[in-house]
């Protein structure tokens, strides 16, 4: 979708949309998924439990920084990540609602 027409949708649309994209990718979900398991920070290991480079784990890794899904603090050469609790609560109900709003699929085609 064009930058020109996001704003023919609402504040709450787009923001699902951005979150949605991010978790749009295998890797991301599998990184996603290390970083609660683990509970806390990782530094570093995140590669090790991917079948990617260093250099296509860190896209990812952008991406999911970029909507705030994670955090990810500088500690000399390393780069620890971990859960946005924040943001994760805010997509957590932004996705409960979406799924939700639906209450019944008997009348479906």
């Amino acid at each position: 979708m064009g930058l020109t027409k996001t704003n023919k949708f609402t504040k709450e649309q787009n923001e699902l949309a951005r979150l949605a994209k991010a978790l749009g990718h295998p890797a991301r979900i599998a990184i996603i998924e290390h970083l609660t398991k683990a509970q806390s920070c990782i530094c570093g290991d995140i590669v090790k439990e991917l079948p990617l480079s260093q250099s296509t784990v860190s896209q990812h890794l952008k991406e999911l920084k970029s909507v705030g899904l994670i955090k990810g603090t500088i500690e000399g050469p390393s780069v620890c990540y971990c859960i946005n609790n924040e943001v994760w609560l805010v997509a957590k109900v932004q996705f409960e609602g979406l799924f939700a709003s639906l209450k019944s699929a008997e009348n479906c085609c």
